[in-house]
């Protein structure tokens, strides 16, 4: 049988998502230290959204595999070029997407309620300290009202908030569209209490928020992060948020995962941190599973993958 291998499954839930009985499937729970060597036997790969990336020098030493199955339909860490000049078909699964601006939410509202400190307060014998903010009334900026954004502005909209936007090819009449207002990236970042980012990455937008940005914001303001890492400036956020500059970050996405136990953002000022959580949620792995599940069973049956146009990549 063909040698299937599921990467990065870290809540140990796959095989009870999809029906994966007639294959033969090896599981791995972990990150993987030698990812190549342990890999190499292997002719289909599913993995799990970045959390192992496939550049050139990985497709390199995996002359085996066939099929490489990415949840989602877009991946930053697969080098699709080498994909297809090692002959290997590579895929997505479609993403429900609400799960990660329900999170946003939740990092939102734990940072301006305190939650995180005032639970620790009941569990440890004590009672009210702190005190938190209302988000009614406060102004929310979002950068890049995509189909993510926009899923955080309505709710923003529906707490009472002003919702500005920017991003690099908005129009004033496209954010209208979703009631809010266009503004220039340096005016959000001066005027909004809470800026929450939502963009695709690309290396054209590495560091979009750096110094001069945090800088611009209020030392009330709060900055979110669902998106990816390399948006913000992780140096320069761990020195607003050490010197008191803004009032804190509640953030989903790191540089370099899973966070290393002696980064300094686990022990920076005011920050809500959860492990890239964003799309981890029951319903949404339904659907990464049960659709990679559907993509397999297709590649091995003959069937041509670019009848699946929902969940293509780039094949062979």
């Amino acid at each position: 049988m063909t040698r299937i291998a599921i990467l990065d499954d870290y809540q140990n839930v796959a095989l009870d998502m999809a029906d994966w009985s007639w294959l033969d499937v090896t599981v791995f729970n972990e990150p993987l230290d030698n990812p190549a060597e342990t890999l190499k036997e292997f002719e289909i790969i599913c993995i799990m959204r970045e959390r192992t990336p496939f550049p050139r020098k990985m497709f390199e030493q995996l002359p085996l595999l066939k099929l490489l199955v990415t949840s989602g339909k877009h991946n930053g860490a697969i080098d699709l070029d080498a994909a297809r000049d090692h002959n290997v078909t590579v895929c997505g699964t479609s993403s429900p997407g609400h799960a990660t601006a329900e999170l946003t939410w939740g990092l939102i509202l734990s940072l301006t309620r305190q939650i995180p400190s005032q639970y620790q307060n009941v569990r440890e014998g004590r009672w009210q300290s702190g005190l938190g903010c209302d988000v009614r009334g406060k102004t929310l900026g979002i950068i890049g009202l995509g189909r993510m954004g926009t899923q955080v502005a309505r709710i923003g909209q529906a707490f009472g908030m002003n919702v500005i936007a920017w991003s690099r090819n908005m129009t004033a009449d496209q954010a209208a569209e979703h009631g809010a207002v266009y503004v220039e990236k340096e005016a959000l970042f001066e005027q909004a209490d809470i800026v929450s980012i939502h963009m695709k990455y690309s290396v054209a937008i590495k560091h979009l928020v750096g110094k001069k940005e945090l800088g611009l914001m209020k030392e009330s303001a709060y900055l979110i992060n669902t998106s990816r890492a390399p948006i913000i400036d992780t140096d320069a956020l761990i020195e607003v948020l050490q010197k008191g500059k803004i009032a804190g970050a509640g953030l989903d996405v790191y540089d370099i995962e899973p966070l290393p136990f002696d980064h300094p953002l686990r022990t920076s000022p005011n920050c809500v941190l959860t492990p890239h959580i964003g799309y981890v949620t029951r319903e949404t792995y339904d659907v990464f599973y049960g659709e990679t599940v559907d993509v397999v069973r297709a590649f091995l049956e003959g069937n041509k993958l670019n009848e699946m146009t929902q969940k293509i990549c780039r094949t062979k």
